[in-house]
């Protein structure tokens, strides 16, 4: 496919959606752009992409093969992606195992402390509002989501963070807490929920586990103009970096 032939659906911050070869599916397109919740303009950081595009198909994938339900079908090549099309919820959900960022600010929590269970958290997509944190009463009131469906956001929720957590453990590397967007698709006369998006380093707070070393982090834009450092540490670990880097990344055919 050529993309000046393709119709877009929707730019967002760091990624492009295209309509697909299929009915009911798109193509999402990871672009280099480092674009963090708290900052004012984008930074481009050249092969970002790629590698992002590699790391959700890999925990996608994961996902996927555990029984947790995701947008995920297949990926394009470099930078792009196959994915079900979905109705995306108003709401982002975050899952947070160690106090971090605003939730330490907030209760006065000594940063990286383990909290005694892991939290989810509901948070409103309103730029104009700063993306209020909302609670369960408040998706109900205002129609947000429905109470059955967070009866079902919250064990997906769980079930992944249970997953990711392991998968990262077992590289060395703590998961402090990470952003999750969910999604109803339809299947004939039945609505399921289904993560969407990505789940990479874009969204998620990654430390060392023995140094403390943030590894990533939503919050900040990396002073270099390549791909950060963590990053690429963490692609290493988990075995998705070859030892040549981004070049000999194949695309799939």
């Amino acid at each position: 496919m050529r993309m000046a032939r393709r119709k877009i659906v929707f730019r967002g911050k760091t990624k492009s959606l295209y309509e697909g070869d299929t009915l009911g599916t798109y193509v999402l397109h990871f672009r280099d752009d480092m674009f963090p919740a708290h900052s004012q303009g984008p930074s481009v950081i050249e092969g970002k992409g790629v590698l992002n595009n590699r790391f959700s198909e890999f925990v996608m994938s994961g996902l996927k093969r555990v029984g947790i339900p995701t947008h995920f079908v297949r990926r394009l090549n470099m930078r792009e992606q196959s994915v079900r099309a979905a109705e995306i919820l108003p709401v982002t959900v975050m899952v947070r195992n160690h106090a971090a960022g605003t939730l330490a600010k907030r209760f006065n929590l000594k940063e990286g402390d383990p909290l005694p269970r892991p939290l989810v958290e509901f948070y409103l997509k309103h730029q104009d509002l700063n993306h209020p944190l909302v609670t369960e009463e408040h998706l109900n009131a205002f129609g947000w989501v429905s109470p059955m469906e967070i009866d079902e956001i919250l064990p997906i929720a769980l079930r992944t963070n249970d997953y990711v957590s392991g998968m990262m453990a077992g590289a060395g590397i703590k998961l402090v807490d990470f952003v999750l967007e969910i999604g109803r698709v339809w299947e004939e006369d039945t609505c399921r929920l289904v993560i969407v998006d990505e789940i990479s380093p874009d969204v998620c707070r990654l430390w060392d586990m023995q140094t403390g070393r943030v590894l990533s982090s939503y919050d900040t834009i990396p002073d270099s103009a390549g791909i950060p450092d963590g990053f690429q540490e963490i692609a290493s670990r988990l075995g998705i970096l070859p030892e040549g880097g981004l070049r000999l990344l194949k695309p799939v055919r």
